[in-house]
């Protein structure tokens, strides 16, 4: 007699569309902003602001992640953290999710289970939701998010706001995933909270709202590396941005691991994306929200400067180069 083959794992084409989604969504808590959710040709949010903000990131296996240096549920989480983390530099509140899978036939269901669970768990963590989505066969796994927020009244922190006189200041981790892919790309699953930092990202969830209270002209996550989108924010806003080295913390344990792999600590930190920290600017003389620390200053002119110099080597993260 041959092996019971309902102890074998399911996959998708055999658990199927409709039952797949009733997996993912039943019992699931949403936010009081959601009208309706889950179940109907739409979802419906409320807007009380009367706009909505929007935001979209793809990320594709072997792409941005790797099942065998990340599991399934952190994969869920940082699919939702890179999406809330736009909302956020916008000065905006998180709302609701949108999550579209795309995934080959023969994927354990339980690795479906397993990524949305942590779908789930980062989304609650910021107050919100999957309200709604969609799921298809594909060669690789990919998931797609648009996350939804509200400005609660207030005009969206741009890239294009900062002004010569503003000061530079960063809210949240710099480097860290960096590091953390480094470690792995090395072969080694330790320094746990290093390797941790790339896995599944911390955004400072709430400092960009608070930045816009605060009267933060310009605003974006750091998705590329600090000088990338700090780049980012010196073309939009045709302005110079020069960094102060002595200002930009390198943490001791970086430091540490750097020393370990023969690596420099200080172009993790300059350059390494994933981080989802926080640049802001802010006029000058005024303090700053809670969490954010200054490390620059803008100027008239163009392009991103450190101490005054050109930076030699790549600046960050950019795709198909």
């Amino acid at each position: 007699m041959g092996p019971d083959s309902s102890q074998e794992p399911q996959t998708i084409s055999q658990v199927g569309e409709f039952n797949l989604i009733d997996r993912v969504t039943a019992g699931r808590h949403q936010s009081p902003g959601t009208l309706l959710g889950p179940g109907d040709d739409a979802a419906v949010l409320a807007a009380p602001d009367g706009r909505v903000v929007a935001s979209t990131d793809v990320l594709v296996e072997q792409v941005h992640f790797r099942f065998d240096w990340s599991t399934p549920h952190q994969v869920g989480r940082k699919a939702v953290a890179v999406n809330l983390s736009d909302i956020n530099a916008m000065g905006a509140v998180p709302t609701g999710l949108l999550v579209g899978l795309g995934c080959p036939p023969d994927t354990p269901a339980s690795v479906v289970d397993e990524l949305a669970d942590g779908l789930w768990e980062e989304a609650q963590q910021a107050g919100i939701g999957i309200v709604g989505g969609d799921m298809v066969s594909s060669p690789s796994l990919t998931i797609s998010i648009t996350a939804l927020g509200d400005l609660q009244g207030r005009e969206p922190v741009t890239r294009s706001g900062a002004r010569p006189g503003d000061v530079v200041a960063v809210a949240g981790r710099l480097g860290w995933s960096a590091a953390g892919l480094a470690v792995l790309g090395r072969g080694f699953r330790s320094p746990v909270a290093v390797v941790g930092a790339h896995r599944v990202p911390e955004p400072p969830y709430g400092a960009g709202p608070q930045a816009a209270v605060a009267g933060a002209t310009s605003m974006v996550d750091t998705s590329d590396g600090l000088l990338a989108d700090l780049g980012h924010i010196a073309t939009a806003s045709k302005v110079a941005v020069d960094l102060r080295l002595e200002q930009v913390e390198v943490p001791q344990r970086l430091t540490e691991v750097a020393s370990a792999l023969g690596a420099d600590a200080r172009h993790w930190v300059l350059t390494g994306g994933e981080d989802q920290a926080l640049i802001a600017t802010f006029p000058a003389n005024r303090p700053l929200p809670p969490g954010f620390r200054e490390i620059g200053v803008v100027a008239e002119g163009s392009g991103v400067t450190i101490d005054g110099k050109d930076y030699e080597g790549p600046t960050g993260w950019e795709h198909w180069r």
